[in-house]
């Protein structure tokens, strides 16, 4: 057996169909030996970007490893912003890279290259994986196999890359005599934890108006049933983190869907007059908290993170934690669970009845956003596409305006799935993704995008007509970079460089666009268009491009300068202000 044929029967072992790759000279032993397993589907995109974002998205989606593989050199290069969107989301995927053969390496040498397409791989990964090495023998190729994908899916999750050169992907070995890998056992200190729970458990249970935020760490212990069921038995309100946000559907009598410095306000205004916050699997980031000293002020707080990095950057950057738990979040809930079994739900009849009179006043879209002639408005677009949207359906949104717009204005139903590379954020991500997403589940796709974004990874259009892969492509053409004019808006008076066309930026027709790659498009003009013009995309049977035409004066509301406290989208209120009617200073962006 050749270790390429080894290494093909190992990710198909791993419960993967199908790997994501683009061949080449240094890696084409690997891709013969996956295209020769009957149990593997290969599926080629255009761009090694788009192979490692479509392994990232699959793995999202099927809550397994995703695979990606590509050859030396800048086939190695092209994989690092996929690698990206893993690293910071902590997806668990294997990168395989070709490299020269072993005489051709330059090992301990001091010169650039010696091979053709020579890239020291281990060195540009090790900063933005979990682990990285070079195969140098072909016995350990089973040992290292075993290691990555370990470490790839325990503790915090992430990528792994492993690269190997083109001799020893075509040596021939003995899977018998091959080396495996023992992981180190998992030590827990229960006694500390069942203290640290019992105490966080005992915070809720005295607080007035107490909340708990659900993180991606929930998702990643694949405890998404789990945490729900605490918070439906404790009856606390949860608030939802972007990454979390299809957890629970909008409607769900607890649920606060976002808060942050562009989340709703109404979100916002009930973290900020919390008096006990237990945060579980996230790391409150400056997008959720903006300024950490001044987040939740008022609150005493409890915080579940396996992470120790996250953790010590609390007190350095002026956020006090009463009670840390650095644990995982399956052994938090397993304890959690134990010692509420008997607990009384709680009767927060006035702290709920208070956030669904902030909901009721600060909505999202308001009625006006419909009353838009000549162009679409974006919150009025998210009101129709959540409406007709199915429960279970995929959606997949990629960077700026359309982002926010999505992750602010889209209202999850049961079942749903909505995800983006929510911390590495790249333009492009969305339509190699819907394509990792698919052969994942083997369900239609909706994604949304900006114009911009578009351009990114167009040539995965190609890979999406090749395989008819029912993908909704609904892309935002508000001419430009709208999440950029709004900062240059703010920071530089308006004064617009490299958003647009007018200021060098190529922007082609769309439908021409879609059109080159034999994909079928149509065009919302305006709000009145939207109901039969999304009912078409969805119901369309196969691929199709939808361009919005959205005007590019159109802003992210609300939007807080960054560092700026959280207070200046909804105020810490007194005693008196919580009875009372509550007044919100309008006009901040």
């Amino acid at each position: 057996m050749r270790v390429s044929d080894y290494i093909a029967d190992f990710i198909a072992d791993q419960g993967v169909k199908h790997p994501f790759l683009i061949t080449g000279g240094a890696v084409f032993g690997l891709v013969d030996g996956v295209a020769q397993n009957p149990r593997l589907n290969y599926i080629c995109t255009c761009h090694e970007q788009g192979a490692a974002m479509a392994a990232d998205a699959y793995s999202r989606i099927n809550r397994n490893l995703g695979v990606a593989i590509g050859t030396s050199g800048p086939g190695a290069t092209n994989l690092i912003t996929g690698v990206c969107c893993a690293w910071y989301d902590s997806i668990p995927t294997l990168f395989l890279t070709g490299q020269v053969s072993s005489p051709k390496l330059r090992r301990d040498s001091q010169v650039r290259q010696l091979g053709f397409q020579e890239t020291d791989v281990v060195a540009l990964f090790s900063s933005i994986t979990k682990y990285a090495n070079q195969i140098r023998d072909a016995k350990y190729i089973r040992h290292e196999l075993e290691k990555a994908t370990y470490i790839a899916r325990h503790g915090r999750p992430g990528p792994v890359v492993l690269d190997i050169p083109n001799d020893i992907q075509r040596t021939e070995i003995n899977p018998g005599e091959l080396i495996g890998y023992e992981a180190a056992p998992k030590v827990v200190d229960y006694t500390t934890l069942e203290s640290n729970v019992e105490g966080a458990l005992d915070m809720l249970k005295k607080a007035e108006r107490p909340l708990i935020i659900l993180g991606a760490g929930v998702r990643l212990a694949h405890s998404e049933r789990r945490a729900r069921s605490l918070v439906e038995k404790l009856n606390i309100p949860v608030a939802l983190t972007w990454a979390t946000k299809d957890f629970l559907p909008y409607d769900h009598p607890l649920v606060i869907e976002g808060f942050g410095v562009s989340s709703g306000r109404y979100g916002n205004f009930v973290v900020q007059n919390a008096d006990a916050i237990l945060t579980i699997g996230t790391r409150l980031d400056t997008h959720e908290s903006s300024n950490l000293a001044l987040f939740a002020k008022r609150a005493r707080k409890a915080i579940v993170d396996i992470d120790e990095h996250e953790i010590e950057k609390f007190p350095k950057f002026g956020m006090q934690l009463d009670i840390v738990m650095r644990n995982d979040v399956v052994d938090f809930l397993d304890v959690a669970e134990e010692l509420s079994k008997n607990t009384t739900p709680r009767n927060l009849k006035a702290w709920i009845g208070k956030i669904n009179h902030w909901k009721e006043k600060y909505p999202i879209c308001p009625p006006e956003c419909f009353s838009q002639t000549e162009t679409v408005n974006p919150y009025a677009f998210m009101d129709v596409l959540s409406r007709q949207s199915k429960e279970g359906d995929i959606i997949i949104t990629d960077a700026g305006a359309t982002l926010t717009w999505t992750m602010q204005g889209f209202r999850i139903k049961e079942g749903q799935r909505l995800i983006t590379a929510f911390n590495n954020s790249p333009m492009g991500y969305s339509l190699p993704a819907a394509i990792g997403a698919y052969f994942a589940s083997e369900k239609p796709v909706v994604c949304t995008m900006g114009d911009g974004s578009l351009q990114m990874n167009v040539q995965e259009l190609a890979t999406v007509r090749h395989h008819n892969i029912p993908a909704k492509l609904f892309v935002f053409d508000n001419k430009g970079y709208g999440m950029i004019r709004q900062t240059l808006d703010t920071y530089m008076c308006g004064r617009y460089a490299a958003v647009d066309r007018d200021t060098k930026v190529p922007m082609p027709d769309i439908g021409k666009v879609a059109e080159s790659y034999d994909i079928p498009s149509i065009k919302i003009q305006d709000n009145s268009e939207l109901e039969a013009g999304i009912k078409k995309v969805l119901e369309y049977d196969g691929p199709i491009v939808c361009s919005v035409n959205i005007d590019p004066s159109e802003r992210i509301i609300p939007k807080l300068i960054p560092g700026k406290p959280l207070e200046e989208l909804a105020p810490r209120l007194s005693d008196e202000e919580l009875d009372a009617e509550m007044i919100f200073r309008r006009g901040h962006e």
